[in-house]
């Protein structure tokens, strides 16, 4: 009967017998793991070789001797010679040090598991008869798929410490979130949500998870960034998981440091979990790169509310990109100051509105119109916009844009 063990193999020295396409496979998981490896074989892969080149392990090209298990927590006997792996698993077992036997699994005294990980938690699925490692994957990879989309309740049953995990929900559409991202979600007992781009995601949150909304518009900030920060903490040192859900990215204007220092000051463990940007990802759903060789190597990334400060101005002078989110209200000011800069008033600029959405539209123009187009097309936030000749509307755009955002 074969019994299924957490084996914590960080620097515990591992040996491999064996350096040919299975045991390098086998290799990346060791590594992955922060084992102490050392390969023994006569010839090796490229990719062995390689981690050997950058001391990720240690290679003795030659054949493996009973001598190498010496120090050894854990085995692995993947030789191309059947004769050889029995023995190697032989030698480990009169040492009492756990084995698996690549061509037989029946002679070994362990079994790897087929591995997925999801925050804190592993899945591991092993043949308990005969060998199957595609059906082992096939399993692990539909089980990893359900845990992932959402499907499974990932809270702690336990009490114990509370933590904080900022969680960046991208620009808008609900597929565009992270597998770390929706894992999160499963875990949380509390999650605090932003008004935008979290909507959706909410969705397959239980019912008795405490969601507390504290969204922001351009006009009302019904709760303020301090009271945001001190809900955090106040949840985590009560021993909840608490959830923040930003959209876009935690730290890409999202005031996301801020409220990691305040978790940080108050001694409760942060977890990071980066987002897509809607800074990048609005303008690229909308076929807009804000990078394309020949036009513009650089892009600088502002807010709306500091204005067209001289950084953002220069930029626009020079022809890189530039980005502004949260910049409606101050396009006019926007406008004038990079006019007044030097910027050349055929300058392309569009305006992407609730962008990977169904309700996303962009308003194009330049410089010298684009506030009067805003102006009759009624643009209102959220919305990116997106200044230089990468906004052009035959780059990328009529290619592109016929391909609908996701709808949930």
């Amino acid at each position: 009967m074969t019994a299924l063990f957490g084996i914590d193999l960080k620097d515990r020295r591992v040996v491999v017998a064996g350096a040919g396409n299975v045991a390098s496979r086998r290799v990346r998981r060791f590594l992955a793991e922060g084992a102490d490896l050392v390969v023994v074989a006569p010839v090796a892969t490229a990719d062995i070789r390689q981690h050997a080149q950058h001391g990720d392990l240690v290679w003795h090209e030659r054949g493996i001797e009973e001598a190498d298990l010496a120090e050894a927590w854990f085995v692995l006997a993947a030789t191309d010679a059947p004769e050889v792996n029995d023995r190697v698993a032989a030698w480990a077992e009169a040492r009492r040090v756990f084995c698996i036997d690549a061509s037989d699994a029946s002679h070994g005294s362990a079994r790897q598991a087929a591995l997925s990980r999801h925050g804190d938690l592993a899945i591991g699925v092993i043949s308990t008869g005969t060998p199957d490692p595609r059906r082992i994957r096939a399993v692990r990879d539909a089980l990893a798929a359900h845990v992932d989309a959402g499907e499974v309740d990932l809270r702690r049953r336990r009490e114990g410490h509370g933590r904080v995990i900022l969680v960046g929900a991208g620009p808008g559409d609900p597929g565009l979130v992270t597998v770390r991202g929706r894992q999160a979600l499963a875990e949380a007992d509390v999650v605090v949500a932003d008004r935008l781009g979290t909507a959706e995601l909410l969705v397959s949150v239980p019912y008795d998870v405490e969601v507390i909304n504290v969204g922001k518009s351009p006009d009302t900030h019904p709760v303020p960034q301090d009271r945001i920060n001190a809900i955090l903490v106040e949840h985590a040192l009560a021993g909840r998981t608490v959830v923040r859900l930003k959209g876009g990215d935690p730290f890409v204007l999202g005031r996301g440091g801020e409220e990691a220092h305040a978790c940080i000051a108050a001694g409760v463990p942060v977890e990071v979990v980066p987002g897509v940007t809607s800074a990048l990802s609005v303008p690229a759903r909308a076929g807009i790169p804000v990078t394309q060789r020949g036009l513009s190597t650089a892009v600088l990334v502002t807010s709306g509310h500091a204005g067209a400060d001289a950084t953002a101005v220069t930029a626009m002078a020079e022809g890189t990109t530039v980005v502004v989110l949260m910049g409606v209200a101050a396009l006019p000011d926007i406008v004038t100051a990079g006019l007044a800069g030097g910027a050349d008033p055929a300058t392309p600029v569009a305006i992407v509105e609730s962008g990977t959405t169904v309700e996303e539209r962009v308003t194009r123009g330049t410089l010298a119109d684009i506030v009067r187009f805003a102006g009759e097309t009624g643009v209102k936030p959220p919305a990116v916009i997106v200044v230089g000749n990468v906004a052009r509307p035959d780059l990328l755009a009529s290619q592109i844009a016929a391909t609908p955002p996701r709808s949930g």
